[in-house]
């Protein structure tokens, strides 16, 4: 029976958004495996500009969830069932920061209270945020504020030709660096066109704000040369600085091609065109796609495809407006019928404006040193000017901000460079789908590039380890070094290896990842499941028999794999969500030895407990798929949420509260007017009564002294919170307080922590 659709109860209006889950549960460590299908990146999702580049944006980044297949079943069940795992895409900084709203309306509101301009400066305006339209601002003083704070405490990651970029920064106007400031927030690579740059309470002069980006500066000779890093094919194009630069590039000097051209249209414009060119389509990828083949096809005269209105003059009148295209552009163009559609173009857009990547990839490496980023982000700046001005107190703590994070420029390179190469193999096997075996070609190259670099960084910060680090420091500064991205990579070599049929070669790889302890600790349980499976059903055959028959053989390994599997259980540092499948192992493993049965493991004192089963009835709502608008085939996402509607596989479900006059619910609340119909009051919290319990008994533990993991006073955490350092960091304090915890003294110390906090709602 199909029910008919009721509107939602008011305790109910939440229903159908997904709420990733709290970093704090740790739900999503350890679980870096391929994606079933593509994710797009925040720079990937629309090349077109915006309607109105203004100052109406949102700066919020909601969590995407990815959908990824287990790379190889390494418990018993061995399935290959999908796994779904939440990924926030956020900087380890800006997950500790508070939650601020980042919109144009909190950015209005926080400065509509700000008195008027009094002499201060950078520090007085970030201190009293006091700013003034058209003389300072927000974005530009927090932009200066991290260039200024690298330059002061780590200039010697930047030579003398970068050194140059920042001084003609500072001899900036204070419009262009608005201007730039703004822009850079937005999509890189992007062109934003300049009649519809509506900053006019900030920059009076917008024209001479332009041309003061567009100027071309020289610059000294470099003294240090760049090196390729080992697998990066190679660097970004235009990345790198030569001997002149400019802060953004015309349009009229760097768009040459209908490709580049037509992506800046919107759809009316584009319809205009296509209705001139004679071409149809029933969107703006068609349209495209069916304008280059038309140019393709048709060539000749400059007159080609001129109309009685396309007269010269008229052609000179169109592109004069609001246009720098030149009378020598147009006859340079006017040679075929590609050039009449880029005139035709470039006439309706108008001048556009771009960031040019030299100088954006510098200020974007800026940003990765004062931010301490391990991620590739665009917005990173909103969030920490927002959470420096918001109205809350922090918590007290030592800030201490490490300078020998990078300890040289070539590092800071390499790690960079290694972050790009990680993105180059992320999107092989994870953005787009099915692997192929070219991509898995690809990946075993950059893997055997990257090999030999990873043993010998390795072996450094082995000697880093034991001679430099001192109070567990080097347990979050390992983070930045580029053997934390290569070992990643070197984890996704020994899957390709796996799909490869290389056993023998993947099984050394394994031994060496989990011969060393610096790195990714938290994905050794899972290295020990796949080396204990290769042992036990591979590496007899791919091994010296010595002598040995085939059975002698296979159990030789055998007993290596249980060797293994009880080496994984010993282990610390093993996670102890990988307990449960190296046990069902080592006792598969003790039956097929036939070892005796008082030699065998005896798991039952760590075994949990069956779990109560308890029914709960209710009515489901099911309902109908709408049928098809214009006959057209329904697309994904319109699948997807008939899916979420309807409660079949992938969505969630929809349900009738019995204690709400049959309004629609979640299935959690329908369970939940069940039990309190029987007398019962509860809460779906998803975790939250353990993590406000975690943070009241834990408050000083948390806010401890450790080296570089409070790198500013506006954090509502420590940056190693979610990470596998934070526990060996304070492994003392913790387990003391596990201690106070177990004599009874819980209370006391969450009612210390109440009266401390409460009042000053840190």
């Amino acid at each position: 029976m199909v029910l008919s659709a009721r509107s939602r109860a008011s305790h109910n209006q939440m229903l159908g958004q997904r709420i990733a889950h709290p970093p704090s549960t740790n739900f999503e460590e350890g679980f870096d495996l391929p994606a079933a299908k593509r994710v797009k990146r925040l720079d990937s999702i629309d090349t077109s500009p915006s309607p109105a580049l203004s100052d109406e944006e949102s700066f919020n980044v909601s969590p995407r969830t990815r959908f990824r297949r287990k790379e190889i079943a390494d418990s018993e069940a061995e399935s290959d069932d999908e796994v779904r795992i939440p990924h926030a895409s956020q900087t380890e900084l800006e997950s500790a920061l508070p939650p601020v709203k980042t919109d144009k309306e909190a950015i209005a509101e926080y400065e509509a209270t700000r008195a008027a301009e009094a002499g201060l400066d950078l520090q007085g305006r970030l201190g009293q945020r006091q700013w003034v339209p058209g003389k300072s601002s927000i974005y530009v003083d927090a932009f200066n504020l991290a260039l200024e704070t690298v330059l002061d405490e780590e200039s010697h990651l930047f030579d003398e030709a970068e050194m140059a970029v920042f001084q003609r920064w500072r001899e900036m106007s204070y419009e262009g660096q608005y201007l730039y400031v703004r822009l850079f927030l937005r999509k890189a690579a992007a062109w934003h066109r300049i009649n519809r740059l509506k900053y006019y309470g900030d920059i009076a002069d917008l024209t001479a704000a332009l041309e003061e980006l567009h100027q071309p500066h020289p610059l000294p000779a470099a003294t240090t040369t760049e090196r390729i890093a080992p697998g990066e094919v190679e660097p970004p194009k235009d990345a790198v600085l030569t001997e002149s630069f400019a802060f953004a590039d015309r349009s009229t000097d760097h768009i040459d091609s209908l490709d580049e051209a037509s992506s800046l249209l919107m759809l009316e414009e584009l319809k205009t065109i296509a209705k001139e060119a004679k071409i149809q389509g029933k969107n703006k990828g068609e349209l495209l796609e069916a304008l280059r083949k038309t140019s393709q096809k048709q060539g000749g005269l400059g007159w080609s495809g001129l109309k009685r209105s396309d007269t010269e003059d008229s052609i000179k009148s169109e592109v004069s407006v609001g246009s720098d295209v030149d009378d020598g552009a147009i006859e340079g163009l006017n040679t075929n019928r590609d050039s009449h559609f880029l005139r035709k173009i470039l006439s309706t857009t108008g001048p556009c404006i771009r960031l040019s990547a030299a100088a954006f990839k510098l200020f974007e490496r800026v940003h990765l040193v004062f931010y301490r980023s391990t991620e590739w982000t665009e917005k990173s700046l909103t969030t920490i000017i927002l959470a420096r001005i918001s109205r809350r107190n922090f918590p007290e703590y030592v800030v201490s901000r490490s300078t020998n994070i990078f300890p040289s420029r070539s590092t800071l390179l390499e790690f960079e460079a290694s972050i790009r190469t990680q993105f180059a193999v992320d999107s092989i096997l994870e953005f787009n789908g099915t692997v192929n075996k070219d991509g898995l070609h690809k990946t075993k190259a950059i893997f055997e590039e990257i090999y030999p670099r990873w043993l010998t960084i390795l072996a450094e910060e082995q000697q880093k380890e034991e001679r430099v680090y001192e109070s567990g420091e080097g347990a979050y500064l390992r983070r930045f070094s580029p053997a934390w991205v290569y070992t990643r990579i070197v984890h996704k070599g020994a899957y390709v290896l796996g799909r490869f049929k290389e056993h023998k070669r993947e099984h050394h790889i394994l031994t060496e990842l989990l011969d060393q302890h610096l790195f990714h600790a938290a994905r050794r349980g899972a290295w020990y499941q796949r080396k204990a499976l290769l042992e036990q059903h591979y590496m007899w055959a791919l091994s010296p028999t010595e002598a040995r028959t085939d059975e002698q053989q296979q159990k030789h390994w055998k007993r290596i794999a249980l060797r293994t599997c009880d080496d994984g259980l010993q282990d610390r540092e093993c996670h102890l969500i990988y307990h449960h499948d190296l046990q069902k192992r080592i006792s598969k493993l003790e039956r097929q030895l036939k070892i005796a049965k008082r030699h065998q493991h005896d798991f039952g004192h760590v075994r949990l407990a069956k779990p109560v089963e308890r029914s709960v009835e209710g009515t489901r709502v099911e309902r109908e798929r709408t049928p098809s608008r214009n006959g057209r085939r329904r697309s994904s996402t319109d699948l997807a949420a008939t899916n979420n509607e309807s409660g079949r596989r992938g969505g969630k479900t929809i349900w009738l509260d019995p204690l709400e006059d049959q309004n629609e619910c979640s299935v959690e609340a329908m369970c939940l007017s069940h039990y309190r119909s029987l007398g019962w009051k509860g809460y779906h919290s998803e975790g939250g009564i353990i993590r406000t319990l975690f943070g009241y008994l834990f408050y000083d533990v948390l806010f401890t002294y450790v080296p570089n993991v409070f790198q500013t006073a506006f954090q509502t955490c420590p940056l190693d919170l979610h990470t596998d350092a934070f526990f060996p960091s304070r492994f003392s304090e913790i387990n003391q307080r596990l201690n106070d915890i177990s004599n009874g003294q819980g209370v006391e110390i969450l009612k210390k922590t109440h009266e401390e906090q409460h009042e000053r709602q840190t």
